[in-house]
Parts: C-alpha cells; structure tokens; sequence
C-alpha cells in the first residue's frame, strides 16, 4: 500500500529543469576558472594559459545555450540531487584537460581534479616541487570552490526538515522555494567563506608565509582540502607557528559555517550549532591524547615529537583537512586505527568538511541512550529522543543510521579489492577511508604506480563520500529518469 502511494506521488525528473540550471553552473565555473587562467598569466605559464582559455570559452558557449531554456519556476528535490551530482561529474572532467599541463597523464589529472573538486586531498603524484605555479593554485583553487560548492548545493538542497536543517536555517523556504532558499542560505554562507578566507591569507602571511603560499594553504584549509604546495605539506610552510594557523583554519572549516554568521550577526544560535562545536573541539582533543600516547608507547616517539605531531595529525583528520607534519607509512598500527575512526566521522553538517558528520554520531549516541534508559522505566513511558534540547524527527534518526550504514558498506566493498590485489589491509583501509571521508592522508598507498582499477576505485569513494552517497543512488535509479513529470504551473 505504502509503495503504491509512493509511486503515485513520484515525479520523474524533467531533463528541461536539469540542463537549463546546468547551464547556468557552467556560466558560474567559466567565471571561477579566470582566476587559474590569470595566474598563468601572471606567471608566464602561456601553455597552461591557453588550455584554460579553450575551457572557458567550451563552458561559456554551453552554459548560455542551455541557460536560455524555458522551464517552470519550482525546482524538485530528486532534480536537485541529480543537479548537484552532475556537477561533481562534469567539473573534474572539465578540469582534466588544463591539469595535464603539469606533466600528468589523462588518469593521473582526472584523479588530481577529483581529489580537488571533492575537497580530498590525495594525490598520485611522486613530487610537487617545482611543478608549476598555476597547477599548485589550481589544485587548491578547486578545493576552495568545491568546498563552497558542497556546503550551498548539497547542504541547502539535500538536508530534510528537521533539527540538522533549523541550524541550517532552511527549513522555512525549502519546500515552497527550493530555488530561493538555496540562494538566501548562499548569500549567508558566501560571506562567512570570504571572510574566512581574506583572514586566513592574512594571518599566515602575518606569521611569516610567503604571500603565494599563504593563499594557496589558506584556500586547502577552509575548504578542509589539504593539497599543499609543498611534498612534505604542513612542514615545507617553516615553522610551528605557520602550522599552528593552519590547523585553526582547518577547524573553522570543519565548524558549520553559519554558526559564525550567526555568531557575529547577532542573530539567534541553534543549540545543534554549539553542541557541533562542542564535539568537533572535544573530540579533536581526545583524538589527539589517543594519537598521542600511541606515538609515544608503540612508536618509541620522544614526548616533543609527540607534541607536535599529534595535535595537528588528529585535529587535520578530525576536520578532515588532510595536511600532515610526517610520513604516516612510519606510524603503528593503533595510530592509524585511531585515525581512521575520526576521517570516516569528520567534522559538521553546514560545514567543509566529509566524513559523515559527527552530527549523526550524536544521534547514534542519543538513540543508544534512550534505549538503556528504556530498560529501566515502566513500558507505558513515553520517552522521546531529543538532541540539544530539540526533539528528533523519526526520519532524521533513520537517514542518520542510513547514512551511517552506507559509509561503511562502500568502505568494505571499495577496501576489499585491495586486499586481493595483496596491499597491506590497515594501510588499505586507511587509504579507502581517507577517500571515502574526502580527507586526504595517506599511507603512501596512493601514488603513481597504483593500478588503474585501484584508482578508479577511490575517484567513486571521493564522489560517494562528498555527496554523502543518497545523491549517487537516486541518480543511478531508472525511476528518477522514468516517470510521470509534474506539469509546469
């Protein structure tokens, strides 16, 4: 009966609605590829100018064809997922071309553009140094906007009613005008993003960075990307304080990002906010005590190493940044679990950050509660799960353990090839996690000489994990394609 109803209410996709928004992220991803093109430019890198040019111009040429489409105002949710999964298709795919001009070949740029759209941070590359300028800025450029991309799009079209979306203050608008709440919560987070960003460049450079650099590692830490323009990442910056600013920035991104805009606006907090805040700084914390007393037990490290290593590995992948001070290959087998364990739960839902979300952890967390409680009290109680004061919703708490579910199912299928093809298991599985969390450390698995089905493997972990994986499933479903269509109103 339920399946009936469903299916009497389902509407197909309209391919109209689809291309015509399209087009207009074509328009909007010509406009974000001039600042790689001005950076040729500014460098003198004209081969890498021109590619960049034909891709400007191939996008601008689609993107206002299919923007002059005629289609109904009102945008449905499944035409919304399929939008935004689209996009995350099409933008590497794009930017393959100019990211050949750094040496790659095809496979090798389409798992760099990858890895920087889905803000993940791996890399199949032996060496950075002295590839040139324009592909270091390009590399974190689309970390940067990826990472804007995600919180707008997927976060302001994809989050159902419920105490995630009251902190993402959606709620209202979501239903009556998907178009123009996504809008109103952009404008929001657009500004938070900038302003992140303009002092985040200042703050490094402040603390000594060279301004390039300040920019490049300040747009892979709000975007909790991690590409870095140096091979030995946070440790090429030189020194502790440079570090120090860029793990802070990395937790900014990590945090909900209309928590500071309603911070510094005045306006009213949502409990979740703080209570993600709390979790994201307590758990960070305790990431890096375990971390830790691991390095210095089972890894025979000296209390300074410890020091200062530990806090930055931990809250870099807590935050799911990426950046790293040492070779992770050289770490025992307990540090890597622990680690493993905060890439795959990740920081905030509003914010940069992948993983599933500690927010749905606090969930599981809660449910787990209530259900001890209920063995206690008589059977006629009525106890109602609640978070942060507020009450959840049935379908918020089944989407949690869904989410949770899926996370780990695409991790065990995507780390069991690995195994067969003989790579150590704990270094495997580090590696699909930090995929499949969009994180970005690794285990030196990850390189050149990867096979290519390894590498197709984790670019689908990269999308899978970025999108949270209900997008990928209802675009890959025959019933989003065929189907009745709501007429136009």
């Amino acid at each position: 009966m339920v399946r009936q109803q469903a299916g009497a209410l389902r509407y197909a996709v309209r391919m109209s609605v689809v291309l015509k928004y399209f087009g207009q992220f074509c328009l909007v991803i010509s406009a974000l590829t001039v600042a790689p093109l001005a950076v040729s430019l500014l460098f003198g890198e004209y081969h890498i100018s021109v590619r960049y040019t034909i891709v400007i111009a191939a996008l601008v040429a689609l993107g206002a064809a299919l923007s002059r489409l005629r289609v109904p105002p009102q945008v449905q949710a499944n035409e919304a997922m399929v939008l935004v999964a689209s996009l995350f298709l099409f933008t590497p795919a794009v930017m393959t071309y100019p990211l050949m001009s750094g040496g790659l070949g095809f496979l090798d740029a389409l798992f760099e553009a990858v890895s920087g759209a889905t803000t993940t941070g791996l890399s199949t590359l032996p060496s950075v140094e002295g590839a040139p300028s324009t592909f270091l800025f390009s590399r974190a450029w689309m970390q940067w906007y990826g990472g804007l991309g995600i919180v707008i799009l997927s976060l302001a079209l994809l989050v159902r009613p419920g105490v995630a979306a009251k902190s993402l203050s959606v709620t209202e608008t979501r239903e009556e005008d998907l178009v123009g709440g996504t809008k109103a919560y952009a404008r929001r987070v657009f500004v938070v993003y900038l302003v992140l960003t303009g002092c985040g460049v200042v703050l490094l450079w402040l603390l000594g960075a060279r301004p390039f650099h300040a920019l490049v590692y300040t747009l892979a830490a709000v975007s909790t990307g991690g590409f870095a323009p140096h091979d030995a990442s946070l440790t090429g910056l030189g020194g502790w304080p440079l570090e120090v600013g860029v793990t802070l920035l990395c937790v900014a991104g990590a945090i909900p990002l209309l928590f500071f805009y309603k911070l510094v606006g005045g306006h009213r907090r949502v409990a979740t906010d703080t209570v993600q805040l709390r979790a994201i700084l307590i758990g960070g914390v305790l990431i890096t005590l375990l971390v830790g007393w691991c390095m210095w037990r089972l890894s025979g490290m000296s209390w300074t190493t410890v020091v200062h290593h530990a806090p930055v590995l931990a809250f870099s992948a807590q935050s799911t940044a990426g950046f790293s001070t040492l070779d992770l290959s050289t770490l025992d087998a307990a540090t890597k679990s622990v680690l493993i364990f905060a890439m795959v739960v990740g920081g905030g839902v509003g914010s940069t950050a992948g993983g599933f979300k500690i927010f749905r952890i606090l969930i599981v967390v809660q449910m787990l509660r209530l259900a001890m409680v209920r063995m206690s009290v008589t059977k006629h109680t009525v106890l109602q799960p609640r978070l942060a004061g507020q009450r959840l919703g049935e379908a918020e708490i089944q989407d949690a353990f869904l989410i949770i579910l899926l996370f780990v199912t695409v991790i065990v299928v995507s780390w069991l090839p690995f195994v067969i093809m003989g790579y150590d298991p704990l270094d495997a599985l580090f590696e699909v996690v930090s995929a499949t969390g969009t994180v970005g450390l690794s285990a030196r698995v990850v390189g050149a000489e990867l096979p290519g089905v390894l590498k197709g493997i984790l670019c689908a972990d990269m999308l899978l994990g970025r999108l949270e994986i209900m997008a990928w499933l209802l675009m890959f479903n025959p019933k989003t394609w065929i189907g009745r269509r709501m007429a136009a109103s």
